[in-house]
């Protein structure tokens, strides 16, 4: 039985540089592997730096598969001073002198922000309000309310702290479900501290199960183009993985389905030699294709 291989599809694990926004970033791979198709699963604002998965070829139809559920981050939290977009970018709104805050003040008040918590998220985040998105409204100088929602941040952590000024800021380590705003977190912290804060710095370090020990930067990338993952590789990293026979390869490369065995969620169906042949999902007496990585020939 012959697949149409899916030749030259993987994911690209780049450390995203500050002052780019995602598509930018989609734009620079097109030109530096020579192909139209590219994307990226979820995003980093401008100011954010570290890991933006990209999918290249065959691969791109992964992203909206892909548990991309938890994330983790380095950030600088600016105590002192808060600001319109709760990052630096913004305009001071207020604040009070941080720099006698102890740092066991800091990390008390650090507690009540981990764990399940309601969040307000940011004003400037691209959550939609009447169809628009939140930073657009505010850009257009909307009064933008938004309502809290359940988040779960399972660290958030101070690694070090400076005094400058004034100003205390603060350098943290964030793991936390998606949805969850960083920014949000640095405000909030602020705001329970009685003087204001917002977010100097932020680095994504780590998305579902990538990080940064296999990304490359753009610069890196234009020199040498080449994949993080090949699209078996991203796979087996990605998904919880069945594995199959020939004969059932042969049957979902021609689209039809196998029984189910009991596996929650997206999987991969890998057959021998470590080929994965599709993405499955289990509904009733059937495991059926949610996407045929190598269809028949």
């Amino acid at each position: 039985m012959a697949y149409l291989e899916p030749d030259g599809a993987g994911l690209i694990i780049v450390d995203k540089p500050a002052g780019l926004t995602s598509h930018d970033v989609v734009a620079r791979c097109r030109r530096a592997m020579g192909t139209r198709k590219v994307g990226h699963a979820g995003t980093l604002d401008p100011m954010a730096t570290g890991v933006l998965v990209i999918g290249i070829e065959r691969a791109t139809k992964l992203l909206g598969h892909l548990a991309l559920t938890t994330k983790a981050y380095s950030a600088t939290v600016r105590l002192g001073a808060s600001t319109s977009t709760d990052d630096a970018e913004g305009e001071i709104t207020g604040g009070a002198a941080a720099a006698g805050l102890s740092d066991a003040d800091v990390i008390a008040a650090m507690a009540p922000l981990t764990g399940d918590i309601e969040q307000v998220p940011s004003t400037v985040s691209a959550i939609k309000v009447d169809g628009k998105r939140a930073h657009q409204l505010v850009r257009e100088g909307a009064d933008v309310q938004l309502t809290a929602r359940p988040v779960r941040v399972d660290e958030f952590a101070a690694h070090a702290f400076r005094r400058d000024g004034d100003f205390l800021d603060v350098d943290v380590h964030v793991e936390c479900s998606s949805g969850t705003y960083v920014r949000a977190l640095a405000r909030d912290l602020g705001a329970a501290l009685g003087v204001g804060g917002h977010l100097t710095a932020l680095r994504r370090t780590r998305v579902g199960p990538y990080g940064l020990d296999l990304a490359v930067t753009l610069d890196e990338l234009f020199e040498t183009p080449r994949l993080s993952y090949d699209i078996d590789a991203a796979i087996a990293t990605g998904f919880a993985v069945r594995e199959i026979t020939d004969e059932q390869a042969v049957d979902l490369s021609l689209g039809r389905w196998l029984d189910p065995i009991g596996m929650p969620g997206v999987y991969a169906a890998v057959a021998p030699g470590g080929r994965a042949i599709a993405l499955l999902e289990e509904s009733g007496n059937r495991a059926s294709s949610v996407f045929v990585v190598r269809p028949s020939a």
